[in-house]
């Protein structure tokens, strides 16, 4: 699994597939910071959010780099469970060293402002851990639409293009309205939201972010492995 997952890497890198997501990422962290600086909670909630398409569009061209019959020889030797475990530890090591970048631009810009003294805003540190929180739960929602959309479940491009497309939009609208269906897309609006308030969300709230993200990637997790075991 270890030797796929480093030749899944190195055939995006050197591919040139990766240059795309780059430029993407940096047009975000210009859009993000080029206004000022802003508090570590506040910028580090929205970043998140906004990496959650590229961290899926990411993901689906890691996934679709391999050509099918090179694909289905993998699953020969090594086993459907250990073929699959090594595209989306492929994809979520990617996507990590993008989240860890991204952390680290504000810095190298003075995008990061410190709390107000005589105000209730919470700490540098406190917005720190709440974006490492939010990055991650972005990172694990990202990857499993990203996997959603791969060539391996929809075998042609433009179904594909739809999930990767149609999945992204749903998560912001279905996040920004609340009411109508919020179990249906994972809590990454939700989380921006919350990180985007006056005050930081208390234990329970994120709690619930955290059951949530892990619930809905379980249950599209399970239906990826089932229709990569049907199509195969």
């Amino acid at each position: 699994m270890i030797a796929l997952t480093r030749m899944r890497l190195a055939g995006f890198l050197r591919g040139g597939r990766a240059v795309a997501p780059l430029i993407t990422v940096l047009v975000i962290l210009s859009i993000l910071y080029g206004g000022g600086p802003s508090l570590a909670m506040h910028a580090y909630g929205y970043s998140a959010v906004c990496l959650f398409p590229v961290l899926a569009w990411i993901t689906k061209l890691l996934l679709d780099t391999e050509p099918d019959a090179q694909r289905r020889l993998a699953r020969l030797a090594v086993g459907p469970f250990r073929e699959g475990a090594g595209g989306l530890l492929a994809a979520v090591l990617l996507a990590a060293v993008v989240c860890v970048l991204t952390m680290l631009a504000p810095w190298v810009v003075g995008g990061i402002a410190p709390p107000r003294p005589d105000s209730a805003e919470p700490s540098t540190q406190t917005g720190i851990l709440l974006g490492i929180v939010a990055h991650l739960l972005s990172l694990a929602a990202a990857v499993t639409l990203g996997a959603l959309s791969g060539r391996a479940v929809t075998r042609r491009i433009l179904p594909g293009v739809l999930v990767l497309v149609g999945g992204s939009i749903l998560v912001v609208v279905l996040g920004l309205t609340g009411s109508i269906a919020p179990w249906l897309v994972p809590p990454v609006m939700a989380t921006a939201r919350k990180l985007g308030g006056d005050h930081a969300p208390d234990a329970a709230t994120l709690l619930i972010l955290v059951v949530w993200t892990v619930l809905w990637c379980a249950v599209a997790l399970a239906g990826y492995a089932g229709l990569r075991r049907a199509r195969s």
